[in-house]
């Protein structure tokens, strides 16, 4: 097993916005800053991962299902030393291998790939199952979702299939930072509504809520879903969409934008960096 240091949630921000800025595109921006802690955490202290040897037999598989976030996960990828510079600098551009949502690579440490939202746990519990049976019992599986994409009813039949077979080493991680792509996720939000964790406990999952901008708490709720050896495990983590950079913060005009030169400057500003900070 390898353990990382992990790398300051603030270099992660500025990967995601430059590398947006540098794109030339619109990304989804939001969505990836929203689940920094929760990647940087993961990576840095639960995931068993080698970047040096990216196809290592035992390690644990982690998925992105709301694959539209993949410049999040880019960045991540990128600051752990999965590629280069140069490779992340080609996001969005002819002929990339990092597009705008995940295309597998193990090379990369792209585990899968993921465009259509809801089909990510199911893929997760697929490669869990498999990994019981081949008595890989060390390996686990994490699978980052959003909470408006657990509006799919395909995530409920992989949840209710996961607790019926008692696969305990699958992880789900819901990044509830309140919107999806047309706005807030009302489904959840709204007076009387089922509160999303509350659901994942009557599927029968072992649930826990945190702050998911608390690194410290973040990773003791992976620690406690990961010593439950007898049901599956979900971390709802309440997260701000655009966390990090005030204009962007809880404003869905930044689900999918683009970031121009002006903007870009802003955002450096927003994180605290000088004009020449790398």
């Amino acid at each position: 097993m390898l353990r990382l240091n992990k790398i300051d949630a603030l270099k992660i921000r500025q990967i995601i916005v430059e590398t947006a800025a540098n794109s030339g595109e619109s990304a989804h921006i939001g969505g990836s800053l929203s689940m920094v802690e929760l990647l940087n955490t993961l990576f840095g202290s639960i995931l068993r991962h080698n970047p040096q040897d990216p196809h290592w037999d035992d390690r644990d598989i982690f998925i992105l299902s709301k694959g539209h976030a993949v410049l999040g996960y880019f960045a991540v990828l990128h600051a752990y030393g999965y590629f280069d510079q140069a490779k992340l600098d080609t996001f969005q551009k002819n002929g990339s291998d990092l597009i705008a949502h995940p295309v597998k690579n193990y090379d990369l440490g792209i585990e899968s790939s993921n465009g259509s939202l809801g089909q990510g746990l199911s893929f997760g519990l697929g490669y869990a199952i498999g990994m019981r049976k081949r008595g890989e019992g060390n390996r686990r599986v994490f699978v980052l979702m959003g909470d408006g994409e657990c509006n799919e009813g395909s995530v409920w039949e992989a949840a209710a299939l996961a607790a019926e077979l008692g696969v305990s080493n699958l992880v789900a991680i819901i990044d509830e930072n309140g919107y999806r792509n047309d706005g807030a996720n009302t489904i959840h939000n709204t007076p009387g509504a089922a509160v999303i964790a509350d659901v994942w406990r009557a599927f029968g999952w072992h649930v826990v809520q945190v702050d998911g901008h608390d690194v410290d708490a973040v990773e003791k709720s992976f620690e406690e879903v990961l010593a439950n050896k007898h049901k599956p495990g979900v971390i709802v983590a309440k997260t701000i969409k655009g966390k990090g950079i005030a204009f962007m913060e809880a404003n869905n005009d930044w689900h999918h934008n683009r970031i121009t030169a002006t903007t870009l400057e802003k955002c450096r500003e927003e994180l605290g960096l000088k004009k020449n900070d790398v």
